[in-house]
């Protein structure tokens, strides 16, 4: 069928002209130097930083995941998203841990090894530890947004999910591979604003959706199943549809990932961003626009949810017709995998020729205009909540302005890819192949940047598509691989005596029980009634794995170098367990430094709820749930002002103190 007209398909082919185009215009530059190529030469401003840190944290994928939470919950979908959507990792990284990155002077996260651990065995076993982490992260995160681009593009256009995944990356690697930091930058800038143009009108439909109907939140029950979809609390138990049973449990999960995104943002901060930032309170400005920004984000999916939920009571106002369909399809197809499901709706839609009898049979099951229905069609006889968002654009947006919102999520999703890959090749070049060829142009250097961006691109493809769905990849990105790393990436900042050889060690073990997370929980069961494996389990046994091998492999290795640990300490002065080297300050720096980890540590709690309660305001006002909305505001004013008490007045004082350790 054709969804897209002329116009729709010449603003496509004219954005992607454009981001081809800078790239190359951007290459030049880009090719000055190592530290040009990967952090903008520590030259770009604060605030355009900060914009390319929030499109970063945009994509097709995961706004993909965020519309199904928030369709089948409402607000509350947002207590799910803690485990990473709600990008709460920030919050500690604009209090801390970005600064102490910052300071080291490094490019990228691996090169800080040998800053904290030394250029000895254990430093550079570290360095090529953290090297080989990031890969196997990147290539993980690759997967999950090929796989939801690929869904995605695939119900406008004539294509299988994979045809349109691998026509997106590439144009994405070419102009990334070319441009470098620059070309992130200035491209996440220019792609921003084709994201807000579709914020207002997304959320100006919904809002004239709405203006109409007395009582939505009986609607959204009637379609959703779920009770107080308006609602913003957050209840112990909560009914999900089939596939997303795991998450019943509310309450639980949104505390348990809060919790480890606070643990996470404790161990993160080695952002190419704040690398580039010239200074500690840049560090600190660039993130709370990135902060601010990420608001944007939520009223554009509240907006498609509930425009999602009035097509789904079109379409569908009987959904028994869900569960006909997809019993039809498998007993015409045979045994056909999840994973392949969306592959299998695609060739139907598309080429109904060759499959006549299913066709006819979704024909008197789903009206004369079955195809535009089949894809919302789930596995299980359920709406898939997964596609929702492609299904809103396929019916309310008009023909010709399909592609302008098409644009704007594809760029949310470039964005994204193109800071993943330049993050990851600086890890290769700079730690691994400038070593082996110390004598190595920069053009040299560049060249291999470009080719392994290729390879890890090539990677994450064939990983996206052995994989079962969206949720899938990202619970094990973010629960299974994570929560390995995560022990490590923390006592690096906080322990005096972790050393390389711990965290080398405990990344390594981390990363291989991620790997074989399975296989162990079925050792695990047959020692302790454990049950099912889920999130949280997940995340318990690999942080638990990571900890322990964490600690032995220091105490299996030697202590860091006083000297080198001396020198960490001097230049990032951070909190935690750092024994006598606190001593090795000069009284007065060591007041400042005390009143500034206080500062920090007190200022957590209301940068939390700033983030919460902003990302909140915006779809309660849409949903005119105006009670709720009152009550979030209030909290919002109260953590801005502490915020303001405890870190903002605090950031000019800052580089005085960094000026006067260096003296």
């Amino acid at each position: 069928m054709k969804y897209l007209n002329a116009l729709d398909y010449s603003i496509i082919v004219i954005y992607f002209v454009f981001l081809i185009g800078l790239g190359w215009y951007l290459k030049k530059k880009a090719s000055a130097s190592i530290e040009d190529y990967f952090i903008g030469g520590r030259s770009l401003p604060w605030w355009a930083l900060g914009i390319s840190g929030m499109a970063s944290w945009l994509d097709i994928t995961g706004t993909l995941l965020i519309v199904s939470f928030l369709y089948m919950l409402g607000p509350r979908g947002l207590y799910i998203e803690f485990r990473g959507g709600a990008g709460l990792v920030l919050a500690v990284c604009l209090l801390w841990t970005g600064k102490w990155h910052r300071r080291s002077g490094c490019i990228t996260g691996a090169e800080w090894m040998a800053y904290r651990f030394g250029g000895g065995f254990g430093g550079q076993f570290a360095r090529f530890v953290s090297v080989i982490s990031a890969i196997v992260g990147t290539v993980g995160m690759l997967a999950y947004m090929v796989k939801g681009v690929g869904l995605f593009l695939s119900m406008f256009l004539p294509f299988t999910p994979f045809q349109c995944a691998l026509v997106m990356v590439t144009i994405a690697t070419i102009y990334t591979v070319a441009s470098g930091f620059y070309g992130v930058v200035f491209t996440d800038i220019f792609q921003s604003g084709i994201i807000l143009i579709a914020v207002i009108a997304i959320s100006a439909m919904a809002i004239a959706k709405l203006a109409g109907v007395e009582d939505f939140g009986a609607i959204a029950t009637a379609v959703t199943g779920s009770e107080n979809w308006t609602s913003s609390k957050l209840p112990w138990y909560t009914e999900f549809p089939e596939g997303y049973k795991c998450f019943n449990h509310l309450a639980m999960f949104s505390f348990f990932y809060l919790l480890r995104n606070v643990i996470g943002g404790m161990g993160g901060g080695a952002e190419p961003k704040y690398f580039a930032a010239k200074s500690d309170r840049e560090c600190g400005l660039l993130s709370f626009l990135w902060g601010s920004l990420m608001m944007f984000r939520w009223p554009l999916m509240i907006s498609f949810a509930v425009l999602g939920i009035f097509l789904v009571q079109t379409l569908f106002p009987d959904q028994q017709v869900l569960v006909d369909s997809a019993e039809l399809i498998k007993v015409n197809v045979g045994a056909v995998e999840e994973s392949m499901w969306p592959e299998l709706l695609s060739k139907i839609t598309n080429s109904p020729e060759q499959y006549p009898e299913i066709s006819k049979g979704l024909q008197n099951l789903l009206g004369e205009k079955w195809q535009a229905s089949l894809p919302l069609l789930g596995y299980n006889g359920i709406v898939n909540p997964e596609r929702i968002l492609p299904a809103v654009i396929l019916h309310n947006i008009h023909v010709g302005f399909r592609g302008l919102i098409l644009i704007a999520l594809i760029a949310a999703s470039m964005s994204t890819f193109d800071s993943t890959v330049n993050a990851t090749t600086g890890f290769f070049t700079k730690d691994i192949y400038s070593r082996l060829r110390p004598d190595a142009t920069t053009k040299e250097l560049i060249y291999a940047s470009w080719a392994f961006g290729v390879a890890l691109v090539v990677l994450g493809f064939v990983l996206g598509y052995r994989i079962p769905s969206v949720n899938a990849i990202w619970g094990w990105v973010i629960m299974g691989f994570g929560g390995g790393l995560l022990a490590p990436s923390v006592l690096r900042l906080y322990w005096w005596r972790f050393n390389g050889g711990g965290f080398a060690i405990g990344t390594t073990v981390g990363l291989m029980a991620a790997i074989l997370n399975k296989q162990i929980w079925t050792v695990l069961t047959f020692v302790f009634p454990l049950g099912e494996l889920n999130d949280w389990k997940l995340f318990c046994m690999m942080f638990a794995i990571g900890l322990i091998a964490s600690v032995v492999g220091t105490y299996l290795t030697k202590p860091t170098d006083k000297e080198i640990l001396e020198h960490f300490y001097k230049t990032t002065r951070p909190f935690g367990i750092w024994g006598k080297l606190n001593k090795t300050l000069s009284p007065q720096l060591r007041e400042a430094t005390k009143k500034e980890h206080f500062n920090d540590i007190i200022a957590l709690p209301f940068t939390l709820g700033w983030q919460i309660s902003l990302l909140l305001l915006p779809m309660q006002l849409i949903i005119k749930s105006y009670t709720a909305f009152f009550v979030t505001l209030i909290i919002f004013i109260v953590s801005l002002a502490g915020m303001y008490i405890f870190w903002y007045r605090k950031l000019n004082g800052l580089d005085s103190l960094n000026l006067k350790d260096s003296q």
